[in-house]
């Protein structure tokens, strides 16, 4: 019970923020402390960095963002990274604030855009910003949910773009995962945005525990009952005698096989049959063995992460065949009548097609797969019947981590290393964190459960490694864009537009960098002071006599290396030269003298001639190209009998005798070859002379001087090179500005701080690749198309193929459609060109493994036909035809009144069908 004092303080405390008070009202649960902490902040008028771990509820600041809107009769921006998680958001603040007072702009769907609450993606604010929209007034707060995703290379530049060009009367709400430099991105929000409170909350509202399954059994991952605390340090010491009993099999085995035993045979049974029995005991548990696992345990629902989309789907199918059901006949009624209302709207012959029954089948058993190929409509029942708690298991890739509110009782990951598009690496540390950060649902679990499969080689050590670091740092992606700096120009002109990125979280942490390195550079100064006092001596300047025999040094260096380069190359042109029974005297190594060639082994080896060559000393050997630093030139011939034979010690003891009764003559001629000198260096001979003269050369205490002075020297080479590095850092954001607006100079799209009928045209483009687009409408390239050949056309922009060896097999619908395709190739590598001489890399050539199945689609043949030929998941073409559905929405603005507007609305309204129309989800 509390006291007067304690009620009286309380009562102070409301009174003093009396919309935190309300706020607090609306919620069935106390806040914690942290989030209590970041709203108190924000009803003060800071801007707020909220930090904190997946799951932990850091959304509830961004809806108390709302709620400040409303209440002070102002706007809010509610942003997300992805369409789905803001169609999510969309649905939770329409369930709390009313249809009327929330709007939804992702690009597919437009629903009340002039609401008080709006939620949209990073994206589409962006856009706003830079089109100076009207709706933009009267807007308090912005919402910038996930927004550790300005780290993300290919969007990321979105954040800090919008951070940085939002009008400093709004404030900004910043939600991140934690990350470990939390501090250095909430001092970067202060220098950008003014005032900003970082708020960091590290620990979990639902406690994790790690585990590792092997077998049917569960082991927990640290001994330690503080595993949830993150304080467990101990790893599982029955896990460790495991991963040893499993090395020792692996080992027994091969040494087995090494030896060609084989199993069951002689001495060999024992060891084969405990071996066997060990890893009979110590296995990878199947999927179904895993649910079965965690449904006994009371640790369901569950997410599996597969990092394999045909695994996620593989997965569902081995649950099925099992006859594995999580399901009661309720819940199954129940989810089949969702199933059914929610996809109702797909023609039915397009339900066969993408797999309805089967999909239906497992939900139906509280069984889903969840990714990226999947039909977005599909991953809408998927996401709602497992918020439900309907859905016990989806099998998952990693994007699910990323995205939409999805949270488990229970997350497992099948292995710790996954394909990253190039090659199998370890999941990291934060990868790690991200994932189970999904264990653990607030308000409903006690704690949350981390599981790893066991696989052979499984280390404990490593998982309790990846399971004890919690954080990860955040690094800028930002760098700025052709469409970026026309709008910028357009807005603000070029030198304010370089003020401004000059502010971005990129430069930020480029100069935290630089102020190390000047750091080091005055200290080096302070050093460098004293170095040189040290060399000072009677006899002069011991700084110039040590550079002197410095730069002698250097050119001896360098000579010995040419002449060394000369010499081996010419060593190898005469290895080539010799023949059969060539004498040749061998300049050095063990085998040095005089020798015959007996077979010149020219293609004996990719490295260089390999001769085989008898000795005086009868030893037949044959040489390689770094016997002979220099060239070698036959002395004199004799003749191999043809009956020689290197292997046979006769053979070889006639050759040597005939060998020395030949060379008795030349072999001094030889060493004397061998002598030759070098020829002189005049520039080196001029320092020699200059070392000489120098008055510090006969000083007594000159070596002493000296070695203070090279000292001197290297410390002055060091600091220099980090005065480069300072330069190279500093301005590097507006350094690739200035080159990105003289390449827009060039093209003629800004005239100095004006923009040009074309630079207006590029405003309208956002897409990768944005220059090539605005080029082919200058150029008039899409003009003779016709609707369906547009999207054909389009596909090239925005498609990038999985598979980089799949250019061979592209397929195009018409010859029209194949020149247009070349020559937005070649306007590409117009660009690349024109880039290179301006030290850029942003555009990539256009890919048109998209464009028959896009014309196929415009075309109207149905869904069957074109999954067929384009060899993609349903969810990858929804996708792919989305993204040429929004450039050729950009096109038609940027085009202006002409046919080739007609031409890209028409051919956005062909693609505009079937389960493209009906989807709202594009992630």
């Amino acid at each position: 019970m509390t006291s007067p004092a304690e009620r009286y303080a309380q009562f102070r405390a409301d009174q003093a923020r009396p919309a935190l008070t309300d706020f607090r009202r609306l919620y069935d649960f106390d806040l914690d402390a942290y989030q209590i902490e970041a709203c108190q902040a924000l009803e003060d008028g800071h801007g707020v960095l909220l930090a904190a771990p997946t799951g932990s509820g850091k959304t509830i600041l961004g809806e108390f963002a709302v709620h400040l809107a409303l209440e002070q009769g102002r706007k809010c921006f509610y942003t997300t990274p992805i369409k789905a998680l803001s169609n999510q958001k969309y649905a939770d603040l329409v369930a709390r604030h009313g249809e009327r007072n929330v709007g939804l702009l992702t690009g597919d769907n437009s629903v009340n855009g002039e609401a008080p609450i709006v939620v949209m993606t990073t994206e589409v604010l962006r856009n706003m910003l830079y089109a100076g929209s009207r709706t933009l007034e009267g807007l308090g707060y912005v919402v910038m949910d996930e927004v550790h995703y300005l780290a993300d290379r290919f969007r990321g530049a979105v954040w800090e773009e919008v951070i940085i060009h939002l009008p400093e009367s709004v404030s900004v709400v910043s939600l991140s995962a934690t990350v470990s430099n939390a501090e250095e991105f909430g001092d970067w929000l202060s220098e950008v945005r003014g005032d900003t409170v970082t708020v960091v909350e590290e620990r979990r509202p639902v406690p994790l525990y790690q585990h590792v399954m092997v077998g049917r059994r569960m082991f927990d991952l640290f001994e330690s009952d503080d595993q949830a605390d993150g304080n467990a340090t101990r790893v599982n010491r029955e896990l460790e005698r495991i991963a040893r009993d499993e090395w020792r099999a692996r080992t027994v085995g091969k040494s087995a096989r090494g030896r060609g035993a084989r199993p069951g045979k002689g001495g060999s049974r024992g060891r084969s049959y405990a071996a066997s029995r060990h890893r009979g005991r110590h296995y990878t548990p199947s999927r179904v063995d895993v649910l079965n696992r965690l449904d006994a345990a009371g640790l369901l629902p569950a997410i599996v992460f597969i990092f394999s989309r045909a695994g996620c789907a593989a997965a569902v199918r081995q649950c099925l065949a099992s006859g594995l059901r999580l399901t009661t006949p309720s819940e199954e009624a129940e989810i089949r009548a969702f199933v059914a209302e929610h996809c109702a709207h797909i023609p039915r012959d397009d339900l066969q097609v993408l797999g309805y029954h089967d999909f239906a089948e497992g939900l139906s058993r509280g069984i889903a797969s969840h990714h990226a190929g999947l039909l977005p409509t599909f991953k809408e029942c998927v996401e709602e019947l497992f918020s439900r708690g309907l859905v016990k298991a989806v099998f998952a890739t990693e994007t699910l981590a990323l995205g939409i509110n999805m949270p488990a009782r229970s997350v497992v990951l099948e292995r710790l290393s996954k394909w990253n598009g190039e090659t199998h690496a370890d999941v990291t540390p934060g990868e790690y964190t991200q994932l189970t950060g999904r264990a653990g649902r607030r308000g409903i679990d006690v704690e949350g459960h981390g599981v790893v499969l066991w696989q052979p080689g499984l280390d404990p050590r490593q998982v309790a490694g990846l399971a004890s670091k919690r954080t990860y740092p955040l690094r800028s992606s930002f760098h700025p864009s052709y469409n970026m700096a026309v709008n910028l120009v357009r807005q603000v002109g070029r030198s304010t537009t370089r003020e401004m990125l000059e502010q971005s979280f990129a430069q930020f942490q480029a100069d935290r960098a630089v102020v190390g390195l000047a750091r080091k550079v005055r200290k080096a100064e302070e050093a460098l002071e004293g170095y040189a006092e040290a060399a000072q001596g009677d006899a002069g300047d011991f700084i110039e006599y040590a550079r002197l025999r410095r730069r002698i040094g250097e050119l001896e260096s360098k000579g010995a290396r040419r002449r060394k380069a000369v010499a081996r190359e010419q060593a190898v042109d005469s290895l080539n030269s010799l023949k059969p029974g060539d004498v040749i005297d061998v300049p050095g190594g063990r085998w040095a003298g005089l020798a015959v060639v007996v077979d010149p082994g020219t293609y004996s080896d990719p490295s260089g001639p390999r001769p085989l060559v008898l000795t005086l000393d009868r030893h037949s050997r044959r040489l390689a190209a770094g016997d002979f630093p220099t060239p070698v030139e036959p002395l004199l011939r004799m003749r191999i009998p043809k009956s020689y034979n290197p292997r046979n010690p006769g053979s070889r003891r006639d050759l040597a005798s005939a060998l020395r009764a030949k060379t008795q003559d030349v072999e001094a001629q030889g060493r004397s070859r061998r002598r030759e000198p070098s020829p002189a260096d005049p520039e080196l001979e001029e320092l020699r002379e200059r070392l000489r003269a120098h008055p510090c050369h006969q000083a007594s205490d000159r070596e002493d001087r000296v070695r203070w002075a090279d000292r001197y020297l290297k410390l002055e080479r060091d600091t220099a090179q980090q005065r480069r590095q300072i330069e190279t850092r500093t301005n590097t954001i507006a350094r690739q500005f200035d080159r990105v607006c003289e390449v827009l100079d060039e093209l003629g799209y800004l005239d100095g701080d004006a923009v040009t009928p074309d630079g207006e045209r590029l405003t309208q483009l956002y897409s990768e690749l944005d220059l090539v687009a605005s080029e082919c409408i200058r150029r008039g390239t899409w003009d003779d198309l016709s609707p369906e050949e547009l999207c054909a056309a389009l596909s090239g922009l925005t498609y990038e193929a999985r598979n980089p060896d799949a250019i061979a097999g592209i397929r195009y619908p018409t010859a029209q459609v194949r020149t247009v395709a070349s020559r937005m190739t070649g306007i590409a590598a117009d660009l690349e060109r024109v880039e290179r001489d301006h030290r850029l890399s942003f555009l990539r050539r256009p890919d048109f493994g998209f464009a028959y199945a896009a014309w196929q689609w415009a075309s109207g043949r149905p869904l069957d036909e074109v999954l067929t030929e384009a060899e993609l998941e349903a969810g990858d073409f929804v996708r792919a035809v989305k993204l040429v559905l929004d450039v050729a929405d950009q096109v038609a603005n940027a085009a202006g009144p002409t046919d080739l507007r007609d031409t890209a609305r028409d051919a956005a309204g062909l693609l505009r069908r079937g389960v493209v129309a009906y989807t709202s989800l594009t992630q």
